[in-house]
Protein backbone atom coordinates (compact mmCIF):
# COMPACT_ATOMS: atom_id res chain seq x y z
CA UNK A 1 0.00 0.00 0.00
CA UNK A 2 1.38 3.39 -0.99
CA UNK A 3 1.68 5.82 1.96
CA UNK A 4 -0.34 9.05 2.03
CA UNK A 5 1.91 11.83 0.66
CA UNK A 6 0.73 14.32 3.32
CA UNK A 7 0.99 11.97 6.30
CA UNK A 8 4.14 10.12 5.23
CA UNK A 9 6.07 12.09 2.58
CA UNK A 10 9.18 9.97 2.99
CA UNK A 11 7.27 6.72 2.56
CA UNK A 12 5.47 8.13 -0.47
CA UNK A 13 8.73 9.17 -2.14
CA UNK A 14 10.24 5.76 -1.43
CA UNK A 15 7.22 4.11 -3.07
CA UNK A 16 7.83 6.21 -6.19
CA UNK A 17 11.46 5.12 -6.26
CA UNK A 18 10.46 1.47 -5.86
CA UNK A 19 8.01 1.83 -8.77
CA UNK A 20 10.77 3.26 -10.95
CA UNK A 21 13.08 0.36 -10.12
CA UNK A 22 10.36 -2.23 -10.64
CA UNK A 23 9.71 -0.93 -14.17
CA UNK A 24 13.34 -1.58 -15.10
CA UNK A 25 13.68 -5.15 -13.78
CA UNK A 26 14.67 -7.48 -16.63
CA UNK A 27 12.17 -10.22 -15.81
CA UNK A 28 9.36 -7.72 -16.43
CA UNK A 29 10.58 -6.38 -19.78
CA UNK A 30 12.94 -8.78 -21.56
CA UNK A 31 10.53 -11.37 -22.99
CA UNK A 32 9.02 -9.43 -25.94
CA UNK A 33 12.48 -8.73 -27.39
CA UNK A 34 13.77 -12.31 -27.59
CA UNK A 35 14.26 -13.74 -31.09
CA UNK A 36 13.50 -17.32 -32.09
CA UNK A 37 16.23 -19.90 -31.46
CA UNK A 38 18.64 -20.12 -34.41
CA UNK A 39 19.59 -23.02 -36.65
CA UNK A 40 22.96 -23.17 -34.89
CA UNK A 41 23.85 -22.45 -31.29
CA UNK A 42 22.94 -19.53 -29.05
CA UNK A 43 25.74 -17.79 -27.18
CA UNK A 44 25.00 -15.24 -24.45
CA UNK A 45 27.59 -12.55 -23.70
CA UNK A 46 27.18 -9.46 -21.58
CA UNK A 47 28.22 -7.03 -18.91
CA UNK A 48 26.65 -4.53 -16.55
CA UNK A 49 25.11 -4.02 -13.15
CA UNK A 50 21.91 -5.65 -14.40
CA UNK A 51 23.83 -8.51 -16.01
CA UNK A 52 22.90 -11.10 -13.38
CA UNK A 53 19.17 -10.47 -13.54
CA UNK A 54 19.22 -10.19 -17.34
CA UNK A 55 20.92 -13.59 -17.53
CA UNK A 56 18.47 -15.13 -15.05
CA UNK A 57 15.47 -13.72 -16.93
CA UNK A 58 16.78 -14.92 -20.28
CA UNK A 59 17.56 -18.38 -18.92
CA UNK A 60 14.02 -18.68 -17.55
CA UNK A 61 12.39 -17.49 -20.80
CA UNK A 62 14.54 -19.36 -23.34
CA UNK A 63 13.06 -22.69 -24.45
CA UNK A 64 14.33 -25.56 -22.32
CA UNK A 65 15.03 -27.70 -25.39
CA UNK A 66 17.07 -25.01 -27.17
CA UNK A 67 20.86 -24.95 -26.54
CA UNK A 68 21.99 -21.95 -24.52
CA UNK A 69 25.36 -21.06 -22.98
CA UNK A 70 27.52 -18.05 -22.31
CA UNK A 71 29.15 -15.69 -19.86
CA UNK A 72 27.98 -12.42 -18.30
CA UNK A 73 29.95 -10.23 -15.88
CA UNK A 74 28.30 -8.07 -13.23
CA UNK A 75 29.35 -6.04 -10.22
CA UNK A 76 30.35 -7.73 -6.96
CA UNK A 77 27.22 -8.51 -4.97
CA UNK A 78 24.88 -8.09 -7.94
CA UNK A 79 24.10 -11.71 -8.77
CA UNK A 80 20.46 -12.42 -7.81
CA UNK A 81 20.50 -14.74 -4.78
CA UNK A 82 18.20 -17.30 -6.42
CA UNK A 83 20.43 -17.57 -9.51
CA UNK A 84 23.56 -17.72 -7.37
CA UNK A 85 22.07 -20.56 -5.34
CA UNK A 86 20.94 -22.48 -8.42
CA UNK A 87 23.03 -21.38 -11.42
CA UNK A 88 21.44 -21.79 -14.84
CA UNK A 89 22.79 -22.25 -18.33
CA UNK A 90 24.51 -18.85 -18.43
CA UNK A 91 27.57 -18.37 -16.26
CA UNK A 92 27.58 -15.12 -14.26
CA UNK A 93 30.83 -13.82 -12.75
CA UNK A 94 31.55 -10.74 -10.66
CA UNK A 95 34.10 -7.94 -10.96
CA UNK A 96 34.80 -4.43 -9.68
CA UNK A 97 33.03 -1.18 -10.50
CA UNK A 98 33.68 1.73 -11.10
CA UNK A 99 37.43 1.05 -11.31
CA UNK A 100 38.12 -2.23 -13.17
CA UNK A 101 40.01 -5.08 -11.54
CA UNK A 102 41.73 -8.26 -12.62
CA UNK A 103 38.49 -10.28 -12.36
CA UNK A 104 36.91 -7.98 -14.95
CA UNK A 105 39.91 -8.28 -17.23
CA UNK A 106 39.80 -12.07 -17.05
CA UNK A 107 36.05 -12.10 -17.74
CA UNK A 108 36.50 -9.84 -20.78
CA UNK A 109 39.26 -12.10 -22.09
CA UNK A 110 37.03 -15.15 -21.70
CA UNK A 111 34.20 -13.37 -23.54
CA UNK A 112 36.56 -12.65 -26.43
CA UNK A 113 37.56 -16.31 -26.54
CA UNK A 114 33.93 -17.47 -26.50
CA UNK A 115 33.22 -15.27 -29.52
CA UNK A 116 35.73 -17.15 -31.67
CA UNK A 117 34.63 -19.69 -34.25
CA UNK A 118 31.01 -18.56 -34.64
CA UNK A 119 29.15 -19.23 -37.88
CA UNK A 120 26.36 -17.56 -39.81
CA UNK A 121 23.93 -20.10 -38.31
CA UNK A 122 24.72 -18.98 -34.76
CA UNK A 123 23.04 -16.31 -32.63
CA UNK A 124 24.75 -14.10 -30.08
CA UNK A 125 22.52 -12.47 -27.46
CA UNK A 126 24.36 -9.59 -25.84
CA UNK A 127 23.00 -8.41 -22.48
CA UNK A 128 24.32 -4.91 -21.88
CA UNK A 129 23.58 -2.50 -19.03
CA UNK A 130 25.20 0.40 -17.22
CA UNK A 131 28.48 -0.35 -15.53
CA UNK A 132 29.69 -2.47 -18.42
CA UNK A 133 32.50 -0.07 -19.25
CA UNK A 134 34.35 -0.90 -16.04
CA UNK A 135 33.24 -4.53 -15.85
CA UNK A 136 34.21 -5.36 -19.45
CA UNK A 137 37.79 -4.11 -19.26
CA UNK A 138 40.28 -5.54 -21.73
CA UNK A 139 42.97 -3.03 -22.75
CA UNK A 140 43.85 -2.45 -26.38
CA UNK A 141 47.21 -3.76 -27.52
CA UNK A 142 49.87 -1.41 -26.19
CA UNK A 143 47.82 -0.28 -23.18
CA UNK A 144 48.68 -1.82 -19.82
CA UNK A 145 45.96 -2.73 -17.37
CA UNK A 146 47.52 -0.40 -14.79
CA UNK A 147 47.30 2.44 -17.31
CA UNK A 148 43.65 1.61 -17.98
CA UNK A 149 42.85 1.71 -14.25
CA UNK A 150 44.69 5.01 -13.72
CA UNK A 151 42.97 6.71 -16.65
CA UNK A 152 39.60 5.43 -15.45
CA UNK A 153 40.20 6.88 -11.97
CA UNK A 154 41.20 10.23 -13.47
CA UNK A 155 38.08 10.31 -15.64
CA UNK A 156 35.84 9.57 -12.65
CA UNK A 157 37.31 12.52 -10.71
CA UNK A 158 37.43 14.92 -13.67
CA UNK A 159 33.77 15.90 -13.91
CA UNK A 160 33.57 14.57 -17.47
CA UNK A 161 30.11 13.56 -18.72
CA UNK A 162 29.40 9.87 -19.25
CA UNK A 163 29.56 10.10 -23.05
CA UNK A 164 32.97 11.78 -22.79
CA UNK A 165 34.30 9.17 -20.37
CA UNK A 166 33.05 6.34 -22.56
CA UNK A 167 34.54 7.88 -25.69
CA UNK A 168 37.96 7.63 -24.09
CA UNK A 169 37.32 4.19 -22.60
CA UNK A 170 36.22 2.59 -25.86
CA UNK A 171 39.30 3.80 -27.75
CA UNK A 172 41.58 2.19 -25.19
CA UNK A 173 39.70 -1.11 -25.24
CA UNK A 174 40.03 -4.36 -27.16
CA UNK A 175 36.35 -5.19 -26.67
CA UNK A 176 34.27 -1.99 -26.43
CA UNK A 177 33.35 0.50 -29.16
CA UNK A 178 31.82 -2.19 -31.39
CA UNK A 179 34.79 -4.52 -31.19
CA UNK A 180 32.88 -7.33 -29.44
CA UNK A 181 30.27 -7.54 -32.21
CA UNK A 182 33.01 -7.41 -34.83
CA UNK A 183 34.64 -10.41 -33.16
CA UNK A 184 31.33 -12.32 -33.36
CA UNK A 185 31.10 -12.12 -37.17
CA UNK A 186 29.57 -13.79 -39.13
CA UNK A 187 27.03 -14.71 -36.43
CA UNK A 188 23.94 -12.57 -35.97
CA UNK A 189 24.11 -10.35 -32.88
CA UNK A 190 21.02 -9.21 -30.99
CA UNK A 191 21.80 -6.66 -28.29
CA UNK A 192 19.36 -6.16 -25.42
CA UNK A 193 20.07 -2.93 -23.55
CA UNK A 194 19.08 -1.39 -20.25
CA UNK A 195 19.97 2.28 -20.60
CA UNK A 196 21.67 4.29 -17.87
CA UNK A 197 22.80 7.22 -20.03
CA UNK A 198 21.17 10.52 -21.03
CA UNK A 199 19.76 10.12 -24.52
CA UNK A 200 19.78 6.29 -24.45
CA UNK A 201 22.49 6.12 -27.13
CA UNK A 202 23.50 2.44 -27.59
CA UNK A 203 27.00 3.60 -28.55
CA UNK A 204 27.39 5.18 -25.08
CA UNK A 205 25.74 2.53 -22.86
CA UNK A 206 28.63 0.47 -21.42
CA UNK A 207 30.80 2.06 -24.14
CA UNK A 208 28.86 0.30 -26.89
CA UNK A 209 30.64 -3.08 -27.21
CA UNK A 210 28.25 -4.31 -29.91
CA UNK A 211 27.44 -1.19 -31.95
CA UNK A 212 29.57 0.84 -34.39
CA UNK A 213 31.30 3.85 -32.87
CA UNK A 214 30.86 7.29 -34.48
CA UNK A 215 33.54 8.89 -32.26
CA UNK A 216 37.23 9.01 -33.12
CA UNK A 217 40.68 8.87 -31.56
CA UNK A 218 40.84 12.63 -32.13
CA UNK A 219 37.67 13.03 -30.06
CA UNK A 220 39.20 11.01 -27.25
CA UNK A 221 42.36 13.12 -27.31
CA UNK A 222 40.32 16.32 -27.16
CA UNK A 223 38.50 15.03 -24.07
CA UNK A 224 41.65 14.13 -22.14
CA UNK A 225 43.12 17.53 -22.98
CA UNK A 226 39.92 19.28 -21.88
CA UNK A 227 40.06 17.68 -18.44
CA UNK A 228 43.83 17.71 -18.02
CA UNK A 229 44.20 13.94 -17.85
CA UNK A 230 47.76 12.66 -18.15
CA UNK A 231 48.36 9.86 -20.65
CA UNK A 232 51.31 7.45 -20.76
CA UNK A 233 53.41 7.92 -23.92
CA UNK A 234 52.25 4.64 -25.49
CA UNK A 235 48.57 5.52 -24.95
CA UNK A 236 49.01 9.01 -26.40
CA UNK A 237 50.89 7.62 -29.39
CA UNK A 238 48.13 5.09 -30.09
CA UNK A 239 45.46 7.80 -30.08
CA UNK A 240 47.50 10.28 -32.10
CA UNK A 241 48.34 7.70 -34.78
CA UNK A 242 44.81 6.33 -34.99
CA UNK A 243 46.02 2.84 -34.04
CA UNK A 244 43.23 2.63 -31.45
CA UNK A 245 40.43 3.52 -33.88
CA UNK A 246 37.11 1.72 -33.45
CA UNK A 247 34.78 0.10 -36.05
CA UNK A 248 32.58 2.75 -37.67
CA UNK A 249 28.98 2.95 -38.94
CA UNK A 250 28.70 1.20 -42.28
CA UNK A 251 31.10 -1.58 -41.34
CA UNK A 252 29.76 -4.76 -42.93
CA UNK A 253 30.37 -6.80 -39.79
CA UNK A 254 27.31 -5.16 -38.23
CA UNK A 255 24.95 -6.08 -41.07
CA UNK A 256 21.75 -7.74 -39.87
CA UNK A 257 22.40 -7.02 -36.21
CA UNK A 258 19.55 -5.87 -33.96
CA UNK A 259 19.62 -3.50 -31.00
CA UNK A 260 16.70 -3.21 -28.56
CA UNK A 261 16.28 -0.89 -25.58
CA UNK A 262 14.31 -2.98 -23.10
CA UNK A 263 14.32 -0.47 -20.21
CA UNK A 264 15.08 3.25 -20.11
CA UNK A 265 15.20 6.05 -17.51
CA UNK A 266 12.17 7.74 -19.07
CA UNK A 267 10.05 4.61 -18.67
CA UNK A 268 10.97 4.39 -15.00
CA UNK A 269 10.15 8.06 -14.40
CA UNK A 270 6.80 7.55 -16.11
CA UNK A 271 6.08 4.56 -13.85
CA UNK A 272 6.73 6.73 -10.78
CA UNK A 273 4.56 9.50 -12.23
CA UNK A 274 1.70 7.08 -12.85
CA UNK A 275 1.82 5.90 -9.22
CA UNK A 276 1.74 9.49 -7.94
CA UNK A 277 -1.23 10.40 -10.13
CA UNK A 278 -3.07 7.28 -8.98
CA UNK A 279 -2.87 8.73 -5.46
CA UNK A 280 -4.14 12.16 -6.39
CA UNK A 281 -0.79 13.92 -6.76
CA UNK A 282 0.02 15.57 -10.06
CA UNK A 283 3.39 14.46 -11.43
CA UNK A 284 5.70 16.35 -13.76
CA UNK A 285 8.68 14.71 -15.46
CA UNK A 286 11.29 17.39 -16.13
CA UNK A 287 13.71 15.25 -18.14
CA UNK A 288 15.51 11.94 -18.08
CA UNK A 289 18.67 13.58 -19.50
CA UNK A 290 19.75 16.03 -16.80
CA UNK A 291 23.51 16.35 -16.45
CA UNK A 292 25.85 18.76 -14.69
CA UNK A 293 27.60 19.17 -11.36
CA UNK A 294 25.48 17.40 -8.74
CA UNK A 295 25.38 20.22 -6.20
CA UNK A 296 24.49 22.79 -8.88
CA UNK A 297 21.70 20.60 -10.25
CA UNK A 298 20.46 20.35 -6.66
CA UNK A 299 20.28 24.16 -6.41
CA UNK A 300 18.27 24.40 -9.62
CA UNK A 301 15.80 21.77 -8.47
CA UNK A 302 15.46 23.60 -5.15
CA UNK A 303 14.65 26.86 -6.93
CA UNK A 304 11.91 25.14 -8.90
CA UNK A 305 10.42 23.55 -5.77
CA UNK A 306 10.43 26.90 -3.97
CA UNK A 307 8.56 28.53 -6.86
CA UNK A 308 5.90 25.83 -6.68
CA UNK A 309 5.65 26.05 -2.87
CA UNK A 310 5.45 29.86 -2.72
CA UNK A 311 3.71 30.89 -5.93
CA UNK A 312 2.15 27.78 -7.43
CA UNK A 313 4.29 28.22 -10.53
CA UNK A 314 5.01 26.59 -12.88
CA UNK A 315 3.02 23.79 -11.22
CA UNK A 316 0.18 23.78 -8.69
CA UNK A 317 0.67 21.89 -5.45
CA UNK A 318 0.37 19.20 -4.31
CA UNK A 319 2.67 17.78 -6.95
CA UNK A 320 5.78 15.75 -7.43
CA UNK A 321 8.61 16.80 -9.74
CA UNK A 322 10.64 13.97 -11.24
CA UNK A 323 13.95 13.92 -13.07
CA UNK A 324 16.67 11.53 -14.14
CA UNK A 325 19.96 11.51 -15.99
CA UNK A 326 23.53 11.37 -14.75
CA UNK A 327 25.09 14.20 -12.81
CA UNK A 328 28.76 14.41 -11.91
CA UNK A 329 30.92 15.18 -8.88
CA UNK A 330 34.20 16.91 -9.65
CA UNK A 331 36.86 16.22 -7.03
CA UNK A 332 39.75 18.69 -7.19
CA UNK A 333 43.04 18.49 -5.26
CA UNK A 334 42.20 21.83 -3.64
CA UNK A 335 39.18 20.21 -2.01
CA UNK A 336 41.47 18.13 0.17
CA UNK A 337 40.90 14.42 0.90
CA UNK A 338 37.35 13.59 -0.17
CA UNK A 339 34.75 12.35 2.25
CA UNK A 340 32.13 9.74 1.46
CA UNK A 341 29.21 10.10 -0.89
CA UNK A 342 28.00 9.81 -4.45
CA UNK A 343 26.05 11.85 -6.98
CA UNK A 344 22.67 11.43 -5.28
CA UNK A 345 23.69 12.57 -1.81
CA UNK A 346 25.77 15.46 -3.18
CA UNK A 347 22.73 16.58 -5.19
CA UNK A 348 20.62 16.39 -2.03
CA UNK A 349 23.03 18.36 0.11
CA UNK A 350 23.20 21.13 -2.49
CA UNK A 351 19.41 21.02 -2.70
CA UNK A 352 18.92 21.14 1.10
CA UNK A 353 21.21 24.15 1.49
CA UNK A 354 19.35 26.00 -1.26
CA UNK A 355 15.90 25.09 0.12
CA UNK A 356 16.75 26.48 3.58
CA UNK A 357 13.98 24.46 5.21
CA UNK A 358 11.24 25.46 2.75
CA UNK A 359 7.94 24.25 4.31
CA UNK A 360 6.16 21.45 2.48
CA UNK A 361 9.11 20.38 0.31
CA UNK A 362 10.43 16.82 0.61
CA UNK A 363 13.10 15.35 -1.68
CA UNK A 364 14.45 11.88 -2.44
CA UNK A 365 17.36 11.19 -4.74
CA UNK A 366 18.85 7.76 -5.30
CA UNK A 367 20.65 5.67 -7.85
CA UNK A 368 18.40 3.00 -9.33
CA UNK A 369 21.11 0.34 -9.00
CA UNK A 370 20.91 0.75 -5.21
CA UNK A 371 24.48 2.03 -4.88
CA UNK A 372 25.30 5.75 -4.72
CA UNK A 373 28.86 5.89 -6.02
CA UNK A 374 30.75 3.23 -4.07
CA UNK A 375 28.80 3.48 -0.80
CA UNK A 376 26.26 1.12 0.80
CA UNK A 377 23.28 3.44 0.27
CA UNK A 378 21.15 4.17 -2.78
CA UNK A 379 20.65 7.81 -1.81
CA UNK A 380 18.96 9.84 0.90
CA UNK A 381 16.03 12.14 1.70
CA UNK A 382 15.64 15.82 2.56
CA UNK A 383 12.76 17.25 4.62
CA UNK A 384 11.82 20.77 5.76
CA UNK A 385 13.50 20.09 9.11
CA UNK A 386 16.76 18.65 7.70
CA UNK A 387 18.90 21.74 8.32
CA UNK A 388 17.38 22.33 11.79
CA UNK A 389 18.13 18.76 12.84
CA UNK A 390 21.64 19.11 11.43
CA UNK A 391 22.25 22.29 13.43
CA UNK A 392 21.06 20.58 16.61
CA UNK A 393 23.74 17.92 16.04
CA UNK A 394 26.47 20.44 15.27
CA UNK A 395 26.63 19.47 11.58
CA UNK A 396 27.71 22.12 9.09
CA UNK A 397 26.17 21.39 5.66
CA UNK A 398 28.49 23.67 3.69
CA UNK A 399 31.56 22.08 5.25
CA UNK A 400 30.30 18.61 4.41
CA UNK A 401 29.64 19.73 0.83
CA UNK A 402 33.08 21.31 0.48
CA UNK A 403 34.78 18.01 1.34
CA UNK A 404 32.29 15.88 -0.63
CA UNK A 405 31.04 14.17 2.53
CA UNK A 406 27.30 14.12 1.88
CA UNK A 407 27.15 10.50 3.06
CA UNK A 408 28.46 11.49 6.48
CA UNK A 409 25.94 14.32 6.73
CA UNK A 410 22.88 12.23 5.93
CA UNK A 411 24.10 9.19 7.87
CA UNK A 412 24.35 11.31 11.02
CA UNK A 413 20.71 12.36 10.54
CA UNK A 414 19.47 8.83 9.84
CA UNK A 415 18.28 9.97 6.42
CA UNK A 416 20.11 7.57 4.11
CA UNK A 417 18.02 5.41 1.77
CA UNK A 418 19.47 1.91 1.79
CA UNK A 419 18.08 -0.76 -0.52
CA UNK A 420 20.98 -3.04 -1.32
CA UNK A 421 21.55 -3.96 -4.98
CA UNK A 422 18.38 -3.64 -7.04
CA UNK A 423 19.76 -5.80 -9.90
CA UNK A 424 18.97 -3.19 -12.53
CA UNK A 425 20.28 0.26 -13.46
CA UNK A 426 18.57 3.19 -15.19
CA UNK A 427 20.70 5.73 -13.35
CA UNK A 428 19.68 8.73 -11.25
CA UNK A 429 16.18 9.09 -9.82
CA UNK A 430 15.09 12.34 -8.22
CA UNK A 431 11.67 13.20 -6.80
CA UNK A 432 10.61 16.49 -5.16
CA UNK A 433 7.26 16.41 -3.39
CA UNK A 434 5.61 19.77 -2.72
CA UNK A 435 2.53 19.63 -0.47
Amino acid sequence: MTPDPRLDPRGFLRALFDAAVQRALPQAVLGPFLPAPPKGRTLVLGAGKAGGTMAAALDALWPAHAPLSGLVVTRYGHVPPAYEARPGRIEVVEAAHPVPDEAGRRAAQRIVELARGLTADDLVLCLISGGGSALLSLPAEGVSFDDKQAINRALLKSGAAIDEMNCVRKHLSAIKGGRLAARCAPAKVVTLLISDVPGDDPAVIASGPTVPDPTTCADALAIVRRYGIELPPAVRAGLESGAFETPKPGDGRFAGHEVHLIATPQQSLEAAAALARAHGVQAHVLSDEIEGESREVGKVHAALARAVARRGQPFAKPCVILSGGETTVTVRPADGPPGRGGRATEFLLGCAIALQGEPGVHVLAADTDGIDGVEDNAGAVVAPDTLARAAARGLKPAAHLDRHDAYGFFAALGDLVTTGPTYTNVNDFRALLVV
